[in-house]
């Protein structure tokens, strides 16, 4: 009686399995970034291909090691920061990586994705790092398990916010935006350059004790009580644009 020969498996197992999140950690402290770096080796589906200190080891080491995912902090000491960092990861001109053969030079220029990770939270600081381009953002008070789920989100193209990133978002979005005079912007573009009330007088060629009027009212529609209130306030909202 003929046996007949055992049936072979012509699967591969890596035909199945999906390739890891590819990421770079870039954070200024050491002690921060080994403890992400440790955290990060516990998931088995994330690949940590190298750190940086500072923005510029991450833009050359994106550029040479082609993650899928940067994780970034915001405030990396001397140098660019996480914000102009991201803009150029993200930038279309200056995309890293190749997904083929980095030697013979072929395939097509890979522009990771930017995870924000941040201690900071304000809203000045939400705005900036969206609009250079970050993928999401996360503060470090988040669960581990959030900071896996939002990098294999952000590694999709899809975006990932802290809770309390998100609820203030969209807060700020219902949130009617003041009604301002003319000559009250007017005064907010002088009070945004710097100016005192006396050159902001001269300026418009108006009294001082009238700058001083109107102040108040902006204060009183901006909810704050300092120049320098007033001036975040316009830039986080973006009211003279």
């Amino acid at each position: 009686m003929n046996t007949p020969p055992p049936a072979t498996n012509t699967a591969t197992p890596s035909a199945h399995a999906s390739a890891p999140v590819r990421i770079l950690v870039c954070d200024d402290h050491v002690v921060v970034r080994a403890g992400l770096l440790a955290l990060l080796d516990s998931a088995p589906d994330i690949e940590v291909v190298g750190e940086a200190g500072t923005g510029e080891e991450a833009l050359a080491l994106a550029a040479k090691l082609g993650p899928d995912v940067v994780l970034m902090d915001l405030q990396l000491g001397g140098g660019i920061d996480g914000v102009e960092t991201t803009r150029r990861l993200t930038s279309t001109d200056t995309g890293t990586g190749t997904d083929a053969d980095t030697d013979t030079g072929t395939g097509t220029r890979r522009t990771p994705h930017v995870l924000v990770l941040t201690t900071y939270d304000t809203d000045a600081d939400v705005t900036r790092a969206i609009e250079a381009g970050a993928t999401g953002y996360l503060l470090k008070a988040e669960h581990p398990d959030e900071l896996f789920a939002a990098i294999h989100a952000a590694a999709q193209g899809r975006t990932a916010l802290s809770p309390p990133v998100a609820g203030r978002l969209m807060a700020n979005m219902r949130a009617p935006r003041p009604a301002l005079t003319g000559r009250e912007r007017d005064i907010l573009g002088q009070l945004a350059r710097g100016l005192g009330n006396r050159d902001i007088a001269k300026a418009l060629f108006i009294s001082e004790a009238t700058v001083k009027t109107h102040l108040g009212r902006i204060y009183d529609k901006l909810g704050v009580d300092t120049r320098a209130g007033a001036v975040a306030v316009v830039k986080e909202q973006r009211l003279l644009s």
